[in-house]
């Protein structure tokens, strides 16, 4: 399955424990796709992220961690000690992949569509810093980016229009 073919569905992406998820997994569900870090200031959005996930799972949506050290290298563990940082800390339990990259050219593929998908502020395609949010409707469509600074709680009006 090739990704240009089947949009966002055709990715896949590594957890925490290894394993290599399809995220045809997630296909009918509305996503908000995350990169994220654990010592960032913004790192306290894992609060919102996991309070807006327990609130809407059930309808149908899911957030997706993607933790990168490309900014600051505030994400400098390995994936144990990042999924017990996230789980003792803000206690996520939506999905977390391992460690990518979001820009140049090591970026992981998933993120290098999603930056064509939605560029950012003037058309600037790379991801500016940690908590970069990409919001993406049942049908595998990148709908709207958010800037770091965006606050999960803030999103939610838009999550709800797609649920």
């Amino acid at each position: 399955m090739s990704a240009a073919s089947d949009g966002i569905y055709g990715f896949s992406a590594e957890t925490l424990d290894g394993a290599t998820v399809g995220l045809d997994t997630y296909r009918g569900k509305v996503l908000l796709i995350v990169n994220t870090a654990s010592e960032c200031g913004f790192t306290p959005q894992y609060n919102g992220l996991q309070h807006i996930y327990q609130e809407l799972a059930a309808r149908g949506f899911e957030v997706l961690g993607f933790p990168c050290n490309q900014f600051g290298k505030q994400e400098p563990g390995d994936a144990g000690q990042i999924g017990s940082f996230c789980e003792k800390n803000y206690g996520v339990t939506f999905p977390m992949f391992g460690k990518i990259e979001v820009n140049g050219a090591n970026a992981h593929p998933l993120y290098k569509y999603l930056k064509d998908k939605e560029p950012g502020l003037l058309g600037i395609e790379a991801i500016k810093w940690n908590f970069t949010k990409f919001l993406v409707d049942r049908q595998g469509n990148v709908v709207k980016r958010y800037a770091p600074q965006t606050k999960p709680e803030s999103i939610v009006e838009d999550i709800e229009k797609l649920l």
